[in-house]
This record gives structure tokens, sequence and C-alpha cells, in this order.
């Protein structure tokens, strides 16, 4: 989907007579109007709840029975971590089936188990790396090192915005940014009015978007002038994307101002709502991170094409799940603190007809192994692990893939992130191969050379 102007925006700048911020916005409405979907959407917004450091899948939605068979016997797997040492791990929690679908959930998530018949949980995921700064990036990029645009910047890039004063990217943390650091959430070559803007938990949600003029004529005035030295800037040089991008993100906050506070003003919201998220929980990070879940909600409804939530630092600063020891109580933690609210966004975004047209999706960059060194935690499994998707034309109540009786290989419809990543631009309506942007030479996509769409998972 490359972009081809007759005239440069360069050009248009130097030739305008409509004033430069008249300009800057005709410019950025027909980039808009030259974008849309390749075919019919069955979604229209993404929201990826990220969950890093390796949520063990068959403590969560692949169960394993077997591996409570073998619990503490001599465990000979051929993975990155064998040794003569390691011993299978049974399952910490136990599993139900729920719904009229059956699917088994463990009984760490009691929440999200109720909704079952909503999920399509893929238990045949498989990643590259089992290291977390690595096996993030790659998780968002489809690379495997920094520099790549992440999946939020090419759903913003290929869709547009749907609301052109609030960003199309929003990424809702807490003051933890996980292994990997901004290159999981940047716009990589894309312009950089496509990088996620970052909104915390606590304090002000987006710095500096409070004006420090009490007269608003005088801040306008301001940025006037700097509009009209970016302007000359571009006169004089060869500024190009950059300095655009630069101008169209002055304005974007400069729109911001008054339309994020009343967002994520909470206050409008009925006690019964925040209730549903957790709000009212005595635990402070379980009220946080409802209070992002609940942000994510607005934010959609609002216009937002594609939010982040991260799954805030509890335990360690690799990853909130990545419970190399203390499993059981590690992981209940963070299952405390994560599935209430997860929970209540599938149901808010359904009791307002919201889930039909937004995607969710549920997932960490890779699983846990099924043996142990120590007793009491499990290691990096890049092999198999387990994600789930929601709403947004997905088929509820489907279990796709299959892994062996340990939990340790697939043997059944492997699914790569790329994969996965072919299919969310599915359905949003766009076709992973056509999605490309020019840089270094080629046509670069999300996919890269690679991904197929998981029909299966489609309603």
């Amino acid at each position: 989907m490359r972009q081809r102007n007759r005239i440069s925006r360069r050009l248009a700048l130097q030739l305008a007579s409509n004033g430069f911020g008249y300009t800057a916005f005709s410019a950025l409405a027909a980039e808009e109007a030259k974008r849309g979907p390749h075919f019919a959407a069955k979604a229209k917004n993404v929201i990826f709840l990220f969950m890093p450091g390796g949520v063990s899948h068959m403590e969560s939605f692949d169960p394993k029975p077997k591996l409570a068979q073998l619990d503490g016997q001599a465990a000979k797997l051929n993975n990155y971590v064998a040794g003569p040492k390691r011993k299978f791990l049974r399952p910490l929690w136990g599993f139900r089936q729920y719904g009229q679908s059956g699917i088994a959930v463990s009984d760490l998530f009691p929440h999200t188990a109720q909704l079952s018949d909503r999920l399509a949980v893929i238990r045949s995921m498989k990643s590259e790396f089992p290291l977390h700064a690595r096996g993030n990036i790659f998780f968002h990029t489809g690379k495997n090192v920094g520099g790549f645009p992440s999946m939020g910047s090419w759903v913003t890039y290929g869709l547009g915005s749907e609301n052109r004063n609030l960003p199309g990217y929003v990424l809702l943390r807490d003051t933890y940014v996980p292994p990997g650091g901004i290159e999981n959430f940047s716009n990589g070559f894309l312009p950089a009015t496509h990088q996620a803007t970052h909104i915390r938990d606590e304090g002000d949600p987006v710095a500096n978007i409070k004006p420090a003029d009490a007269d608003g004529r005088v801040q306008r005035a301001k940025l006037d002038a700097l509009l009209a030295q970016d302007r000359e800037y571009l006169r004089s040089s060869n500024g190009g994307d950059a300095v655009e991008s630069a101008i169209a993100n002055y304005e974007m906050a400069y729109r911001m101002q008054s339309l994020v506070p009343d967002v994520l003003d909470m206050s409008k919201e009925p006690a019964s709502v925040q209730k549903l998220y957790g709000l009212d929980s005595e635990d402070k990070a379980k009220r946080l991170y409802g209070l992002q879940c609940l942000r994510a909600r607005r934010l959609v409804e609002a216009g937002v094409r594609f939010v982040e939530v991260t799954c805030p630092n509890l335990v360690g600063m690799n990853g909130t799940w990545d419970q190399h020891d203390h499993l059981k109580r590690d992981h209940e933690r963070n299952a405390f603190v994560t599935d209430q609210a997860v929970a209540g966004l599938l149901r808010d975004l359904e009791g307002r007809g919201l889930l039909g047209e937004t995607l969710v999706l549920w997932a960490g960059e890779f699983g846990r192994t099924p043996d142990t060194g120590n007793g009491d935690g499990r290691d990096h499994h890049p092999f198999c692990f387990s994600i789930w998707l929601a709403g947004g034309g997905v088929k509820g109540g489907t279990v796709y893939g299959e892994t062996d009786e340990l939990g340790d290989q697939v043997v059944r419809d492997v699914v790569t992130i790329h994969d996965l990543h072919a299919t969310m631009l599915h359905l949003l309506g766009l076709d992973h191969e056509r999605l490309t942007y020019r840089f270094g030479g080629r046509e670069q996509r999300l996919t890269d050379v690679h991904g197929r769409v998981v029909h299966a998972v489609r309603a």
C-alpha cells in the first residue's frame, strides 16, 4: 500500500497560500482518504492485552494431565534448558470445562473461564526466540531486532484514524516498560505519526498534556511560531517525513489537550461499571490494571484504532509472568491482578455492542517448560504456548491446534507469530501481503515474506 502523490507534501507547503495549519490538515486528510481496508472488515479496532514474561500454557489454557503422572520423575526433553537434574512438574492448578463449547480453562482464571464461549483459544503458537527482549520485539514487529514498526503502527498506517483528535495507536502501561523497551511500540520506518502514545496509570496520564499557558491564545501563538519555523526548515532543507511528522504530532498534541482528559475521566462511569473492572479493589495493582482496561474500552469507543494494555510489573524486571521459581505464588498474584479486569472488559464491550467490531488479543511472548530445574518454577519455552482471541469476527468457543501430552511441542496446526499477524490484519480487512511500505530498497510488510491467515478461528 505505497502512497504515490502527484505532488510532494514539501512542495505543497511551499505553494500553499491558505495558512500552514490548514495545509497540514489538508495533506493529512488526503493521506487518510487514500487508506482503508482491502476488503470487508470484521473488526474496526484492536485491544491487545499483553502479558509479558511467558504465561505457563499448561497452567492456563492447555491442560496436561500426563504431567501429573510424571511429577518428580527425571525429564529428558530436547530443549535449550535440558539437563540431567531436571524433573517433570505437575500442573499447579486444576482445569474445568466451561460453557456450551466445553473449553477447558485453568482455575487460575475463574473470571475469564466464564466467558469461554467468546474465546478462540490457540494452543499451538510457536515463537523463535527464548529470550524476553527478542521474543517481545518479534511478537510486536515480526522481526527479532529493533527499528521496525510495531503491529499497532502497521494497523494505523493501513487504516488511518477514526478520530482526528486522538492518536491511532495508544499504549496503556505503568512505569515499567517490558524487555525490548520502546522498540516494541515503535513506528520504525513508518512516519512518526504512527508511533504509540503512552498513557500511564498514575499521575498525569500523558506527559505534558496540560498547557503551560492559562490563556489558550498564547499557546496557539507559540505553536504557530514553532510551525512557521518548521515550515521554513522544510523549504531550506531535506527534512522530509521526519519534520512533517513532527508538525502533525504538534497539531495532534494540541487537539488532544481538550479530548484526552474527557476520554480518560472515570467519574463519568457508573459505580457498577467500575466494580466490573475491579476498581473497587483494596489491591492497588488490581485497581490500576482495571483502570487501564476501562480506559481501553473508552478509547476504542472514541475511535482509537489500536490500544495495547501491558500487565503491571509485579514480580521482576523480565516480565510479570517470568516465574523461574515461585511459580504458584506469582502466577496466582498476576492472575488476581488481571483476570477480573480482562473479563470485565469483554463483558463491557459486549454489553455496549462493541465486541463484534473490536478484536481482543490476550498473549505473552512464549510459554514455559513442562519440567523444572528447581522444583517450583518453569523456564522459557518458545516451542509452544497458548493465546486467545475474542470479538471482531472471531469464532467463539473454539480451540485451535494441539500440543503433545507433555506440552512440549506442537503436534497439530502450528501457528507462527507471522500467522497471527496475518490473521489479525485479515479480520481488520487488510491483506498482509498488500499492506507494504517502501524502505531499504524493497516493499516491507509486517509479516515479511511469511504468514498465513488462520481461517479456522474466523466466525
